[in-house]
């Protein structure tokens, strides 16, 4: 049977492109022979369960444990009904076991009757009566919530000192968050979350990371195995450069290419179908990229990417700490430091998402502003924007999801509805440093009738109560994105929010950098 790029459920090596499952998780096999309780936690969409599955098989085919993964997906809708939250994981556990494992290792019949301490007598009866050692893999955990999640955390607690004769050997829980926010899910406060008491048993808390540049390059090559059909050099550059490795856009990139867009196996994938593609995911707006998006108006998702946009987050204090920590379990940003957006295609759906509701109220043609030659009158787009933005700006950024980054969406959106399917915005976050950075790349073709790219940079400040004015910055910092970029000119825009008696119409200037580069300033 063909094999295909999956971005829906589970791997089967059979059937999808997969990078080794069980290299996924390398620790787990020996935190299992610790006789360890331990957390597996990644974001969505990541192969948590394809790699814990993998790991759950090899246990049992060792002959060293009885492995089984199950979801406890079915708990979630009891909510505060522990007693029924039970009955509905025993009966998935049982189900995942009669499948997964040979009859002498499958349990005996579980009873489900009452609320109390139902998991706690059916694992210990089981443990009692199995041959081996129980290795359970308790996928989906942060789906029980209330009083169900922490009956069960206790429940594990209570018979982690019986192991392994009496309950199981090994729990691994397994799911969106680490541990420490299932106090959170359980009722505690999530503003100071505090430690996990409920699972203060774990050994350690694994995550699953994103593949790296090799692993997606062996990832695409199995499809050129299979089919012929190539990647070149600067495609596969580029998909990692666009998803960071994060795999299920590795994934939904490598299927937008070969199914959607149906690039004859002949040809061979270029980096044109790569940003073609990235484009078409953006526009579509798949169920993972919808998920995702769908956390920003959380309180605590905003309060780190707010001013992480608004380039002034600076961190410090228990509660950004624990906000940071969070974002990144939701795969958001990245994980190591500098704190930044994972990737630039979460980077590119976090703005329009953002910045959606102006682009919907914007008239910015990409007619209005084409040259005879084919390429952006930039000028004239900008001089559009300010007097939009003199306007109605004050009115249309009242009514943005992100206030402190409101102006610098606006002007975002404006360029968006003017380059859509024509060009493309690369964006940076400098964060800390009160900056964002734009690239405009618009293609277009010369009188001759070879193809070129036209470059825009810009780098947009914004100048609050009680600051000096931005300029002298400004311009430092445009000189060195320029040299990184190898361009000679660039446009510096500064909003001016210190209030209505401190701001004038807008105007253009000219200035140059420290190292001599023109730069035009736009101040609205």
């Amino acid at each position: 049977m063909k094999r295909r790029f999956n971005t829906a459920g589970p791997c089967r090596p059979d059937l999808h492109y997969m990078v080794p499952a069980e290299s996924r998780l390398p620790e787990a096999p020996g935190l299992v022979a610790q006789m360890g309780y331990f957390v597996v936690h990644a974001p969505r969409q990541t192969g948590k369960t394809t790699a814990l599955r993998a790991v759950a098989e090899r246990l049992t085919t060792s002959g060293r444990h009885a492995a089984v993964l199950f979801s406890c997906e079915e708990g979630a809708a009891a909510g505060d009904d522990y007693g029924s939250a039970q009955r509905a994981v025993l009966r998935e556990l049982a189900r995942a076991a009669q499948i997964a494992l040979p009859p002498e290792l499958q349990p005996p019949p579980f009873s489900l009757d009452g609320d109390e301490g139902l998991l706690s007598a059916a694992l210990t009866g089981w443990a009692r009566a199995c041959p081996r050692p129980l290795a359970l893999f308790f996928d989906e955990i942060d789906a029980l919530r209330g009083q169900s999640l922490l009956s069960v955390l206790r429940q594990l607690r209570a018979g982690f000192p019986s192991r392994p004769e009496h309950f199981p050997a090994s729990v691994i829980l397994c799911g969106l968050r680490d541990v420490r926010d299932y106090k959170a899910a359980s009722g505690g406060d999530p503003e100071r979350l505090g430690t996990a008491s409920s699972f203060n048993i774990k050994l350690a808390s694994l995550r699953l990371g994103d593949f790296s540049e090799e692993e997606l390059r062996a990832l695409y090559a199995q499809h050129t195995a299979d089919t012929g059909q190539v990647f070149e050099e600067a495609a596969l550059a580029r998909a990692f450069e666009l998803t960071g490795g994060q795999p299920w856009l590795v994934n939904a990139l490598g299927r937008e290419i070969v199914e959607e867009m149906v690039v004859p196996p002949g040809e061979p994938i270029s980096l044109a179908h790569v940003e073609q593609a990235k484009e078409r995911l953006l526009l579509a707006r798949a169920t993972h990229l919808d998920s995702l998006v769908s956390k920003l108006v959380e309180p605590r998702v905003r309060r780190v990417l707010e001013p992480m946009l608004a380039g002034t987050y600076r961190g410090g204090g228990d509660t950004y700490d624990d906000d940071a920590s969070y974002v990144r379990d939701l795969g958001l940003v990245a994980q190591d430091k500098p704190l930044r957006i994972a990737n630039p295609i979460y980077r590119e759906v976090i703005a329009r998402v953002l910045s959606s509701s102006a682009e919907e109220r914007l008239d910015a043609p990409r007619a209005r502003f084409l040259l005879p030659d084919g390429r952006l009158a930039f000028r004239r787009l900008l001089r559009a924007f300010a007097a939009f933005w003199h306007e109605h700006g004050e009115v249309l950024a009242s009514g943005m999801p992100y206030p402190e980054v409101a102006p610098q969406l606006v002007l975002m959106a404006f360029l968006q509805r003017a380059v859509n399917g024509g060009g493309f915005i690369d964006r940076e976050y400098g964060v800390g440093r009160g900056r964002i950075d734009l690239l405009v790349r618009f293609p277009y073709q010369r009188p001759d009738g070879s193809r070129a790219v036209q470059r825009r940079a810009l780098e947009l400040k914004v100048w609050r109560e009680g600051q000096k004015d931005p300029l002298r910055e400004g311009l430092a910092q445009i000189d060195g994105y320029l040299a990184r970029l190898r361009q000679r000119r660039g446009t510096l825009v500064i909003f001016d929010a210190r209030g209505r008696l401190g701001r004038s119409a807008p105007r253009f200037s000219e200035a140059t950098t420290p190292r001599g580069r023109r730069v035009a300033v736009l101040r609205l």
